[in-house]
């Protein structure tokens, strides 16, 4: 079973926008109860749609590929747009059978997404 594509390796070892954001408009930072997994995803508004993604965190690989892949797909969609994402767009981004436990670890930036987004709902 192929569990690491070149692109996630790819992801891993040179996560894109892995920082912190200077004035983010959204923040939330997930933790996975189950492996300690943890991502903090960080987004910048401008005129309704996202403007940057970033994060930070300690996780496995494919949670830290899931992020920075997740981070690439943002800029540019609105917030409605970000939060219907469905889960299958990060899963089939990895190219590979994922066993069931493992699924949470590359669901888990989209989890701190989705927080993110009900949070700024929530205020409004």
């Amino acid at each position: 079973m192929k569990l690491f594509s070149p692109l996630v390796v790819d992801h891993w070892r040179h996560p894109r926008n892995f920082r912190r954001l200077e004035t983010p408009d959204l923040a939330h930072e997930a933790l996975s109860v189950v492996c300690g997994d943890r991502i903090r995803l960080e987004l910048r508004l401008e005129d309704e749609r996202i403007a940057e993604a970033a994060f930070r965190g300690d996780g496995c690989a494919l949670a830290i590929a899931a992020a920075s892949m997740l981070t690439e797909l943002l800029p540019g969609l609105s917030p409605g747009e970000a939060a219907a994402l469905p889960d299958e767009t990060l899963l089939s981004s990895f190219d590979a059978e994922l066993p069931r436990d493992r699924r949470q670890c590359v669901l888990l930036p989209l989890l701190a997404l989705r927080a993110a987004l009900a949070e700024r709902a929530g205020a409004a």
